[in-house]
């Protein structure tokens, strides 16, 4: 089988996008992809005795959505009388119950006296555990006191927060679950409808036109008065991509987007952004974060980690990591090896044995264990035993990604064909040998391109990558332009097979009726390697045998 290059134009999402100057500012469009949150507040204003839990997305801007709620969905009447109510932080009880004056005992009311919906913060009244047991109990009561006055409780809550602290209180607060019976959920992302092929009138929940996510961004950008050139459309949709993983799905995470918006103004200086202006901006994070990058690019360039990206080697493969903060992810190679002797068919991994291996990782690795006894374990035990580790690596190792690299190593280590050292390989597989999708897909195949152009591109160098991971792609343009020149390379593999063939140049082969592979293949000469341990082939006779068995003598 042969693995052909992906093309430069699926490394990065391609979109057709509507003029900027017709769309318009909108609040209404800031609630696109949340037609669950809509129809679930919707509910509550219809609704008697019924309150409502929004599950919320951490960098999605609370205030933006309670006012597009409100906008949307609260009469303009009902605007003016009472407003959008928010209350987070260090919430007071008087903000909730109002107060008395001592001298006339009037009321001053607070926002459980509000006729329409309020909006709280679920984590600053589930901190204060007084004010939480206040509200459930004027829930179930009807009614709060003050002193030795009751009044009505007539507002409909809306608590904002983690989906988490839903669950919890739901399971844990009976008197929660019988009031907050209305759920809406926020989604941090949304398909783009033109690229998905969705019948429109069959429209999914979580789909929108490019037009109507163009009118988001300018949406947001507005309530920053930043006005967007068409360039600026164009950056701004290819990072919420990014953002999105997704080459089909765009960010409705509204916090990142909004600071690129801002600090594009300051360091502009102006507020009618373009795409120099937004790419400036993401050169300035990137300058700001990148810290902990550069110095991991210096062990590469001063040999202190040793990884080579050229020549041909036995047992010894460049897996491709990502290293994950709170803020920032870059992609570093580790140099993956393996060995194997005469053993009872243990596939050892060295990073767990020295608790350098999470959990996942040990799952990766028993799943290549069960792999290989598919193909070659079937009627006979492997005397065997292989060590797969990470080299020059001192913390933790997690996840199955690595497990298509380890499985090429092995292979190489069991047969001594060499593995092409200028192609990373990066995926997951299952115990039939299918490659699966990982985590991190641009980032890994960056911080390979790297480290390669650093040491100078040489057109043999390149990743492979996963088939699924493909809509994935959204690479930088040194990428793009470097595979464009054919100095770089990516493959998509969707079984073992195919990664093995491209790194050793050698056909796998395919088995016969009897589970044999023809003895020039890859896989032929693992079977003639596993029988050689297990002594089932001839033994080799030395050369005073040969001697007497050609003069017929016996010894």
């Amino acid at each position: 089988m042969t693995v052909k290059p992906l093309l430069a134009q699926s490394l990065a999402p391609q979109y057709t996008l509507p003029n900027v100057e017709s769309i318009s500012v909108s609040k209404q469009s800031l609630l696109i992809g949340q037609a669950r949150l809509s129809r679930g507040f919707q509910l509550l204003l219809d609704s008697d005795n019924q309150h409502m839990f929004i599950a919320d997305q951490a960098a999605i801007d609370r205030k933006l959505i309670v006012e597009s709620l409100y906008h949307h969905h609260v009469s303009e009447a009902d605007q003016r009388a009472n407003g959008a109510s928010y209350l987070h932080g260090a919430i007071r009880r008087y903000q909730l119950t109002g107060t008395i004056d001592p001298r006339s005992g009037a009321l001053t009311p607070g926002i459980f006296s509000q006729t329409g919906p309020v909006f709280i913060c679920a984590e600053s009244l589930w901190k204060r555990e007084p004010l939480w047991e206040l509200l459930l109990q004027a829930l179930t009561d009807g009614y709060f006191s003050i002193g030795h006055q009751q009044h009505p409780f007539t507002c409909k809550v809306v608590l904002i927060g983690p989906s988490q602290l839903y669950s919890l209180a739901y399971l844990e607060e009976r008197s929660f679950q019988q009031h907050f019976a209305i759920l809406g959920e926020l989604v941090n992302e949304i398909a783009l409808a033109e690229l998905t092929k969705a019948d429109d009138s069959h429209m999914a929940l979580d789909q929108c036109s490019m037009s109507e996510y163009a009118q988001w961004l300018v949406t947001l950008a507005d309530t920053h008065a930043i006005t967007l050139a068409q360039s600026a459309l164009t950056a701004l949709f290819s990072y919420s991509a990014r953002l999105a993983e997704h080459q089909q799905h765009l960010s409705l995470l509204s916090t990142p987007i909004s600071q690129l918006l801002c600090q594009s103004a300051a360091i502009s200086k102006r507020k009618h952004l373009d795409g120099e202006d937004i790419k400036l901006a993401l050169q300035h994070i990137e300058f700001r974060h990148n810290a902990s990058k550069l110095l991991s690019a210096q062990n590469f360039d001063e040999k202190f980690i040793s990884l080579q990206t050229d020549g041909e080697v036995i047992g010894q493969i460049n897996g491709l990591t990502v290293l994950d903060m709170a803020e920032y992810s870059y992609g570093e190679p580790a140099r993956i090896t393996a060995s194997v002797h005469y053993g009872d068919g243990e596939v050892a991994d060295i990073e767990r044995k020295s608790e350098l291996g999470g959990n996942i990782h040990a799952k990766g690795m028993m799943i290549l264990s069960s792999c290989l006894y598919r193909i070659f374990g079937k009627d006979a035990p492997l005397h065997l035993n292989a060590n797969i580790v990470f080299e020059q690596s001192y913390q933790e190792i997690d996840g199955d990604s690595a497990s298509l690299a380890e499985y090429c190593a092995l292979i190489s280590a069991i047969t001594d064909k060499p593995i092409q050292q200028g192609i990373a390989a990066t995926g997951a597989i299952d115990q039939f040998g299918n490659v699966q999708a990982i985590g991190g897909v641009n980032e890994k195949i960056e911080g390979f391109f790297e480290l390669c152009r650093k040491r100078g591109l040489n057109g043999n160098q390149g990743v492979i990558i996963p088939t699924a991971n493909v809509q994935q792609l959204n690479l930088n343009q040194d990428v793009i332009k470097a595979v464009q020149d054919k100095q770089f390379s990516l493959y998509q593999v969707s079984h073992i097979d195919e990664a093995v063939e491209l790194l050793t140049n050698v056909s796998a082969g395919e088995a016969n009726e009897h589970n044999q592979f023809p003895t020039d293949t890859l896989y032929g000469l693992v079977q003639s390697r596993l029988e050689a341990l297990a002594g089932y082939q001839e033994p080799e006779l030395s050369f005073f045998e040969r001697l007497l068995d050609k003069l017929k003598i016996s010894s």
